[in-house]
Parts: structure tokens; sequence; C-alpha cells
């Protein structure tokens, strides 16, 4: 039988709980920060001009650029949700 590390499990898991609502508030905070707006935008303006540079039309280019949108969005729910 092969001897299990119990005080060292324990000591990983108090380190953990004191660590991991720092660590989610900061996620948190730079996923809803005025920062993120910012470079969410670019990053979805860029992908429309990327598209319509390429020759997407501008109507599906927008359409395209939404859905991108909505995808980041739901990632953040997602990782939002799974925090909580």
């Amino acid at each position: 039988m092969a001897d299990i590390p119990v005080q060292e499990i324990s000591e990983m898991f108090d380190m953990l709980s004191a660590k991991m609502p720092k660590l989610i508030s900061g996620l948190m905070d730079s996923l809803y920060s005025a920062e993120a707006g910012q470079k969410i935008g670019q990053a979805v303006g860029s992908f429309y001009k990327q598209l319509v540079e390429s020759g997407i039309p501008s109507e599906e280019a927008l359409q395209m650029a939404k859905d991108y949108m909505l995808a980041i969005k739901e990632v953040a729910s997602s990782l939002s949700k799974n925090m909580n």
C-alpha cells in the first residue's frame, strides 16, 4: 500500500483556498474592465475590417463580426458561471 502524503495534500488545499478568490477576482476584473472592452472592440473591428478587405461582402462580414462578438461573450459568461 502506498503512503499518501496527507499533510502535503492538506497544505496544498489550504494554499489553493487562500489564493483562489484573488485569482478569480483578478480574472473577472480583467474580463469586465474598460480596458478589456476596448481590446474586444478593437479585435472585433479588426476582424470585420480584415473580412471586408478579403472580399467578404460588408453585410456578411458584419454578421460574422457579430457572431465573433457573441462567441467572446459566451466564453466570458461561461467562465463567469464556472467561477461562482
